[in-house]
């Protein structure tokens, strides 16, 4: 019998981990406060280099001021009267003249950076600041329109307080990528590693992380708004609004701390990929909510097509796909390539998992947009009337719900098949036991299979709709929700009933095409019957001419005569037709109007006899 491994032998090798870990840390931080003492002495060796160079450091910073205002005013003034003249009347255009100003702006610089120093290290610089004012304008540009554009349309024009979120950031995005121009300077001119340390920690990680969480907090009411998007809302975006600014400073902290913590380990993180890591994940939110608005804005019209509604409705997921993407280029590359796995194999099976995921939303988005156009169609206009929302719904909008359900589910289903067969996964052992369990569900829960195809027989022959009055075997209400297994009845007293198909058995739909309302009045027997059929004559023209119940009335209210006599009493019958579930409020009017013509027409009803008295017994 072996005996188990004490647990103190684990125990100490994870202490000599976390020593080894720690003593490592140790010597990198020395190693980092060694370098910055040699800072004076990488100083003094840059400045020598420049003169080397034919330059100095005075000349060189004058140089690279100049050609970064000409890059800058460049684009900014030819941004600026595309906007004044209004040249770009569409997004696209808008795109093309701006990135023709950017281009124009490079060659700008370009020209006055050959014009201002000789080939060598002092025309790269130069470029190289040309280039990083270009982006950096872009980066400007995009954050802002945005930041802007993820306000709804008709707010855009009085959104203060994000155009001073835009502002307060304009100056820290700016700051940091100046500061990766410096280091990107000093790495070209071969400065030493204190120096290169000190400019990426002191002079643009601590100042860009302070500014930027000062900017965030200062304005998380803003940026929660933005997040939230427009009403009405998910629950999702609701609940992640309210977090969202210490979310992104809480990133951007632990972000700040892991660069920090490499760094000093021997192993720095890319800087450009923990900037445009923060810059995506600020930005996200704010690019979703505008690409939603603008997808929904043309989702209901009838102008645009079903495919190009639901491509731009698609237009979102691609957005996070890409996002996921450029994400996974920057960080999970190099651990890709420090594990040993296939470059190429991992991209291409990523890629045909992308293109799988794209269109698995496409056809998504292709069922919903159909369902909500149809379910338009199926719905009453509403012209203000809120009783229009209550009404019943056609056939149309009854069925399409729950072929959306059906659809959906089926295209997630295809798109996990897919995703798994393009893994290399074999799903036919898969197929078969979802098909032996899902036949076994059958055989075992044979009435939930009646209640399914009960149901599926109900809808084929138009039984009942959403917003229909109907009464089963078991219970009566109006129409609420229909699922697949059962419908469920709203009373009148607010309670619902879940009734299952299988258990349903005789409809009775008190909201199809017309309803009869007929009324009895006992009046006593020398009562003139001509009198009262010309009474209720007037009665009926007097209703069909009121505006307010006119609509709702099918055939007018008038007499049917004389329908019985009984001990004495005439009983008078009269009826009208009217639109389900509209007669009474007709109803009502009528009778108050018979009881003001009775009165005045000096005709007295008699009241019904009573019954349930016991009868007299005889004495005796």
């Amino acid at each position: 019998m072996t005996k188990e491994p004490p647990i103190g032998v684990d125990v100490s090798a994870a202490i000599s981990d976390i020593e080894q870990a720690v003593d490592g840390f140790t010597v990198g931080l020395y190693a980092r406060l060694s370098a910055w003492l040699e800072v004076p002495a990488e100083f003094a060796a840059l400045q020598g280099a420049l003169a080397d160079a034919s330059t100095s450091l005075l000349l060189l910073c004058f140089e690279i001021i100049l050609v970064t205002v000409l890059t800058a005013g460049t684009f900014l003034v030819l941004t600026r009267q595309v906007k004044i003249r209004n040249v770009a009347r569409g997004a696209w255009q808008s795109f093309f003249f701006r990135a023709a100003a950017a281009v124009a702006a490079l060659a700008i610089g370009f020209a006055v950076a050959r014009l201002l120093a000789a080939p060598g290290l002092p025309l790269r610089t130069l470029r190289l600041w040309t280039v990083i004012t270009v982006i950096g304008g872009v980066v400007l540009f995009l954050m802002k329109a945005i930041l802007i554009a993820s306000r709804r349309p008709e707010c855009r024009g009085r959104s203060f307080h994000m155009l001073a979120l835009a502002r307060n950031l304009q100056p820290v995005i700016a700051w940091t990528i100046m500061g990766f121009g410096l280091r990107s300077t000093l790495q070209l001119w071969g400065s030493g590693p204190g120096l290169m340390d000190l400019t990426r920690t002191g002079l643009v990680g601590i100042p860009a992380f302070l500014l930027f969480s000062r900017a965030v907090w200062r304005h998380k009411r803003a940026m929660a708004s933005a997040v939230a998007g427009p009403r009405p809302r998910s629950r999702w975006r609701t609940r992640l609004a309210k977090p969202w600014p210490g979310i992104v400073i809480g990133f951007l902290g632990i972000t700040f701390l892991s660069s920090q913590i490499a760094l000093t380990l021997g192993a720095p993180l890319p800087g450009p990929a923990v900037a445009l890591t923060a810059l995506m994940l600020f930005l996200i939110p704010h690019l979703d909510t505008m690409i939603a608005s603008w997808a929904q804005r043309e989702l209901e019209s009838p102008q645009i097509s079903i495919l190009a509604a639901a491509g731009r409705q698609t237009a979102r997921f691609a957005i996070l796909i890409g996002a996921v993407a450029l994400l996974g280029t920057l960080w999970a590359t190099p651990l890709a390539l420090g594990l040993g796995f296939e470059l190429q194999s991992v991209a291409r099976e990523a890629l045909q998992i992308a293109v799988i995921a794209l269109v698995a939303a496409f056809l998504w988005n292709v069922v919903g947009a159909v369902t909500a156009r149809a379910s338009i169609k199926g719905r009453p206009a509403f012209d203000g009337d809120k009783d229009k929302l209550e009404a019943p719904r056609s056939r149309l909008g009854t069925i399409v719900p729950l072929l959306s359900v059906v659809g959906k589910s089926s295209i997630l289903i295809l798109a996990l098949l897919s995703a798994l067969v393009s893994l290399g996964i074999n799903v036919w052992p898969l197929i078969t036991g979802l098909s032996v369990f899902g036949l076994a569900i059958g055989f075992g829960s044979q009435t939930l299979v009646k209640d399914v195809v009960s149901g599926l027989f109900f809808l084929i022959d138009d039984a009942f709709r959403f917003g229909e009055y109907i009464e089963t075997s078991g219970a009566k209400g109006t129409v609420e929700k229909i699922s697949i297994r059962s419908v469920s009845l709203r009373s009148s007293r607010g309670s619902i009933a879940t009734v299952p198909y299988g258990q349903i058995g005789k409809i009775q739909n008190f909201s199809r095409d017309w309803a009869i309302e007929k009324l009895t009045f006992r009046v006593s027997f020398d009562t003139d019957v001509e009198l009262i059929r010309k009474l209720f004559k007037k009665i009926g023209q007097d209703i069909a001419a009121d505006p307010e119940l006119a609509p709702d009335l099918i055939e007018p209210f008038k007499s049917k005569g004389i329908g019985e006599v009984e001990d004495g009493t005439l009983i008078i019958k009269a009826a009208f037709t009217a639109k389900p579930g509209k007669q009474s409020m007709i109803r009502r009017a009528v009778l108050t109007a018979v009881q003001n013509a009775f009165r005045e027409n000096g005709i007295h009803a008699v009241p019904r006899p009573l019954t349930n008295q016991a009868e007299p017994t005889e004495p005796g």
